[in-house]
């Protein structure tokens, strides 16, 4: 879970983002016919207004067709909310954690980690229910514990909550055993869901089912 540089949106990431309304600054609004008290088009105005429209129009319809279908996942990870969308319609806006940006280092085998959360375009991988924890060495690191050798000892079944979906390179939307700090960017890279939102968001998605994070 080392940083893998920058974290950048890529284009069809803003455009889902616009298309869903979320991103409500660019949203496109119809060009009207001017109000009867307004100074009449010229010939040169009217054909730029009729050119404009277009465009608009146009612009429009390329959004449109962009819009995902089914089913799909926002994650706004600068203020902490997952919405779940069905067939264009919100089915579900839930207060999550993410990543806190927060730095690790193990001096001795000279090994970094930043805890963030991925921004961009992924996809439910698997889905398990009653996931089982494996900590990874810098869950002990962090802790300031010894890093076990058996399996045994890195074994924590109830972290994760009753549900886990994998968006792949070690990245989950999971449960949490501390709902109180919900909303808080306090997560080492995974999102966080309370109990009943959790539920929610894996009884409607599927593997394969599209996430945006931004």
């Amino acid at each position: 879970m080392t940083r893998r540089g920058p974290w950048i949106i890529p284009a069809a990431v803003v455009l889902v983002l616009v298309a869903a309304g979320v991103i409500v600054g660019i949203r496109l609004s119809r060009f009207e016919a001017p109000p009867p008290d307004t100074i009449p088009l010229g010939s040169v105005e009217q054909k730029e207004y009729r050119a404009l429209r277009q465009r608009a129009e146009s612009l429009e319809q390329q959004i449109a067709a962009l819009r995902p279908r089914g089913t799909y996942i926002l994650i706004d990870a600068g203020r902490n909310l997952l919405t779940l969308f069905k067939d264009n319609r919100r089915v579900l806006q839930a207060v999550c954690s993410t990543g806190s940006g927060r730095a690790l280092s193990d001096p001795v085998k000279k090994r970094f980690w930043v805890f963030d959360t991925p921004r961009g375009e992924f996809f439910i991988r698997a889905k398990y229910p009653n996931p089982v924890w494996v900590k990874p060495d810098w869950a002990f690191l962090e802790e300031g514990e010894p890093v076990p050798r058996d399996l045994a000892a890195r074994l924590a079944p109830t972290e994760l909550g009753d549900y886990a979906m994998d968006l792949g390179e070690g990245y989950l939307i999971h449960g949490t055993l501390y709902e109180r700090a919900l909303g808080l960017s306090i997560t080492h890279g995974c999102v966080r869901l309370g109990g009943r939102d959790l539920e929610t968001v894996y009884k409607n998605v599927r593997v394969g089912t599209p996430v945006y994070i931004f």
